[in-house]
């Protein structure tokens, strides 16, 4: 009878939630955050209890902050460079390709949009990305410079790019304060990162233990039955985000970032921060020309935030699992490191010469390989050949002289 190695035995233990939601492409974020939208949808009083239930289930952003701070631990100096250069590519195809192409489409046919939806809903809807989302689907699937790449998230959450882009008069300026705010973890981290390496070694799973939680937390703040009332319009418009925004910074990794089978990560950045909701008011407050899109278009852009925030992950998980590539590289990193041998395990060609050795007999151990040679071309006084083992050659001199010393007896 076989015994069964801990391995398997850990294999074998039963896990009928974190199991099934891990089956799941992004469920170990999605179901969390349906969870919590039915939550604060039907028992809101529950998480306004208080104490420690409130903060565990209606504040994620502590929870947030600490998986970015967990990030900048893993990023090195070495890759900051890759950490900018993946926000950029981010902000391209997700905030500025969108907007542009939102914006043409206004000048053609105005405010009032297409199918009811107008060009201040879709704005507010396309041009920023839900950061916590990224941060939940990179913290599974990608890599440290993918979850540093957030910044993308703190530079277009909020209404600073749909007021730049609608050419809101004077209102256009960065909330620095903000900015500043949303970056320092991470660059808190980076920095206790570099300084306390078995530090960062320890913190390396938090993104995997936290996500639920944080999306849970996330999903508290999605209300519902802004899906039904927000009629077909708002399902249609949640429906394109991902397609299309996610689509375009697809497109960046593929092609600017040139990410290969990976590149699907970027449709995990096609969402619609839940911020967004309030941008509609806060255009028409600014201009007031807007003021008759605020009401549906703030239902609209809350039914997109909903949809958006499960299809992104799913269609991002498919992509990824369609090239082979729904894994955490940096796992496989690690289990690769572990199984190729190190120094201290023998090549096939050391191992061979090592059998060798072993299976040489003790007299040819024993045996002298090249006797030595005085100058002469003569062994050197005391020194004889092996039994059995050839002598040196001679040089021409050496061999003149016996041949002289051989005449007499010849004769």
């Amino acid at each position: 009878m076989t015994e069964t190695s801990p391995r398997e035995a850990q294999e074998k233990l039963r896990s009928p939630l974190y199991g099934t939601m891990d089956k799941i492409p992004g469920g170990t974020m999605v179901i969390p955050l349906i969870l919590g939208a039915i939550v604060g949808t039907t028992a809101p009083a529950f998480l306004e209890m208080g104490s420690f239930t409130t903060a565990l289930f209606a504040t994620p952003m502590p929870l947030m902050a600490l998986v970015i701070f967990a990030t900048g631990m893993q990023i090195t100096p070495r890759s900051i460079g890759p950490v900018a250069g993946t926000t950029g590519a981010i902000l391209l195809g997700k905030t500025l390709v969108p907007g542009l192409l939102i914006i043409a489409l206004g000048w053609v046919v105005g405010l009032d949009g297409l199918l009811g939806i107008s060009i201040v809903a879709m704005l507010a809807t396309f041009d920023n990305s839900n950061g916590g989302i990224w941060l939940a689907f990179t913290g599974k699937y990608g890599t440290k410079t993918d979850r540093g790449a957030y910044v993308a998230s703190a530079v277009n959450d909020g209404p600073f790019f749909t007021m730049l882009f609608i050419g809101a008069a004077g209102l256009g300026s960065i909330p620095l304060d903000a900015f500043a705010a949303a970056i320092i973890p991470l660059i808190l981290g980076i920095i206790v990162g570099n300084i306390d390496h078995k530090w960062t070694e320890v913190m390396r799973p938090v993104p995997n233990i936290v996500i639920p939680f944080f999306a849970f937390g996330l999903g508290t703040g999605i209300d519902i039955s802004a899906v039904l009332t927000g009629g077909l319009t708002g399902i249609v418009l949640g429906l394109l985000v991902t397609p299309i925004t996610g689509g375009t910074t697809y497109l960046a990794y593929r092609f600017l970032l040139r990410r290969g089978p990976r590149s699907g990560i970027g449709f995990a950045a096609g969402t619609t921060a839940g911020n967004s909701i309030v941008t509609p008011a806060i255009i028409a407050s600014a201009d007031p020309r807007f003021e008759q899109y605020v009401d549906v278009a703030t239902v609209q852009v809350a039914t997109a935030v909903l949809i958006s925030a499960v299809t992104a992950p799913l269609i991002a998980a498919w992509f990824l699992k369609r090239n082979g590539a729904l894994s955490n590289p940096e796992e496989l990193e690690d289990t690769d490191a572990a199984s190729v041998p190190g120094a201290s395990s023998p090549s096939h060609l050391e191992a061979g010469a090592e059998a060798a050795e072993a299976s040489a007999p003790a007299a040819g151990r024993e045996t002298v390989a090249a006797p030595s040679m005085a100058p002469d071309g003569t062994h050197a006084a005391g020194v004889r050949p092996a039994q059995g083992a050839p002598e040196g050659r001679r040089g021409p001199e050496a061999t003149a002289r016996g041949r002289r010393r051989r005449e007499p007896e010849d004769s």
